[in-house]
């Protein structure tokens, strides 16, 4: 496996990539979700790019405009479908061979990847969408819907750390009473984000995978707005945004690799 970084078009500006070389005839295109750079948070895109190089499968990563090494202005995930058409044409032209490009997105990343219909990507890896109706999926101040919040209390009861802190003082009362307040009220009119995720990606014929961290916000959101029974659902139990513990990160792993071999 050889990294390759690398400059390609998008409109009149120049964005930057990175393509882990492999052998293989189908590719994992990463897309960058919020603000952040092609390498990911603490290194974790570059990470998984070589893991799964390694595996056979030539991986393309990109800033998209206004992030990181790339030009232009950031008009935010909703405006990014040009940027991963151009990163798919790039990722075609360096490596020729590959015949199926399947795409992975965390965050709202995956969002764009839904609202884009595909983008022209082949397959689908969608982890943790983002439903919160705010421009830019990095803000996350936005509180939650009750349905979330009882989901997040359900998760901290299966563990016992959290039973320890509650039963041994170390919970602020006055906080999960006002959460548990929270979870009773009456659920919110429709995310129109969701919805219109909803809508592009029933236009999109390939294989779909939505990949659900349950101790992440922003995924107990999503499934608060989607049909918890869909059975393109996948859940990685205890697993914050990132996944950052070891078992978790095999576990994306092993869900990426399941997508480009199917």
């Amino acid at each position: 496996m050889t990294r390759l970084p690398l400059s390609f078009g998008c409109g009149n500006q120049t964005l930057a990539g990175t393509l882990d070389t492999a052998p293989g005839t189908c590719g994992l295109l990463i897309v960058s979700g919020g603000n952040e750079i092609r390498s990911g948070a603490f290194g974790g895109q570059a990470q998984l790019a070589a893991r799964i190089a390694c595996a056979g499968f030539p991986v393309f990563r990109f800033d998209r405009r206004g992030v990181g090494d790339s030009e232009g202005e950031n008009r935010g995930f909703r405006k990014s479908a040009g940027d991963i058409a151009a990163a798919l044409d790039a990722f075609r032209a360096m490596a020729p061979q590959i015949t199926r490009v399947v795409a992975f997105g965390n965050c709202d990343a995956a969002s764009t990847l839904m609202l884009a219909g595909g983008a022209g990507c082949d397959a689908l890896v969608l982890s943790n969408p983002w439903t919160i109706e705010q421009d830019d999926g990095a803000d996350d101040d936005a509180t939650p819907p009750p349905a979330a919040i009882r989901a997040r209390y359900l998760e901290k009861l299966k563990n016992p750390r959290e039973i320890a802190r509650l039963l041994g003082g170390g919970v602020d009362l006055r906080k999960l009473a006002r959460g548990l307040t929270r979870s009773l009220r009456p659920a919110p009119p429709p995310s129109t984000l969701a919805e219109e995720m909803r809508t592009g990606l029933a236009g999109f014929a390939g294989d779909v995978r939505i990949l659900l961290a349950t101790a992440d916000r922003t995924a107990q959101v999503f499934e608060s707005a989607w049909n918890p029974s869909d059975p393109r659902i996948r859940r990685c139990d205890g697993a914050g945004h990132a996944y950052v513990e070891p078992e978790h990160r095999d576990w994306l792993k092993a869900e990426i690799l399941s997508a480009l071999r199917a």
